[in-house]
């Protein structure tokens, strides 16, 4: 196994430890009790269980950071420089559905940039994670973005509404967080989406910068409205046309 940081391992195990009550929970989903916060956006006492369980573990380890979290909103610490971003479900409405593809994201914002970042899908037991010039891993191998060169013969993802449509191949799989992952591991070939929220994407920002691959100026201290275009290099221009509309 490659050398890790002290914070990214803080984070590893945040995350394993918050994916075993969500497993818990997500094997008695009829029994959860839930609260509307949106038209398609639930929070779930299993998110706020996840969230208090991250926040807690990274606390011990590192009780002067700050913290910027979907649920709890965020905390400003002695230490600024330094920010937890969290999204306990990412995937929250797939997780009330009972459709088992959400994940666990924790990135670390120092200054201005983030220089990690954890995604974690506890069902299918999948860890994407990367650090600043270290590299992007899947469980512990090197990945990187796809080398396919001809949009014709790639898979891309998105999300929410648009009005316009894209001529491109296109996968909603309901978790932002997840298709990031899976540009930077090269399963999909690009991501884009409008009005997303930081704790969204911002593990996914080192991730797809550490895997090789392209995305857009992203500005950290925004937490909403956030627009994000992510691909390998070979394509990027080639998925931009398209997205003149979007």
């Amino acid at each position: 196994m490659q050398s890790i940081s002290a914070n990214l391992n803080i984070m590893i195990k945040a995350a394993e430890k918050a994916s075993r009550a969500l497993i818990r929970d997500f094997g008695e989903i009829e029994k959860l009790q839930v609260s509307i916060k949106g038209p398609t956006d639930f929070v779930s006492n299993a998110d706020l269980k996840a969230e208090k369980i991250i926040i807690e573990e990274l606390k011990k380890a590192r009780p002067y950071y700050s913290i910027i979290s979907e649920e709890d909103g965020s905390e400003i610490n002695k230490d600024k420089n330094n920010t937890w971003i969290i999204d306990p479900i990412d995937g929250t409405t797939n997780f009330l559905h009972g459709v088992p593809h959400f994940a666990i994201s924790i990135a670390l914002r120092s200054g201005d940039e983030i220089v990690s970042g954890l995604i974690y899908d506890p069902i299918k037991d999948e860890m994407f994670y990367a650090e600043k010039d270290n590299g992007a891993f899947f469980n512990n191998k090197r990945i990187r973005v796809s080398k396919k060169r001809e949009l014709n013969s790639c898979l891309f993802a998105t999300g929410g509404t648009s009005k316009n449509e894209v001529d491109l191949p296109l996968r909603k799989s309901g978790s932002a967080a997840l298709d990031i992952a899976y540009v930077a591991a090269g399963r999909y070939d690009g991501y884009f989406q409008n009005n997303l929220n930081l704790w969204d994407i911002a593990a996914g920002i080192i991730m797809i910068k550490e895997a090789g691959g392209l995305i857009n100026e992203i500005d950290l201290t925004q937490n909403k409205n956030i627009q994000i275009r992510a691909s390998s290099m070979a394509i990027n221009d080639k998925m931009l046309d398209k997205l003149k509309n979007f």
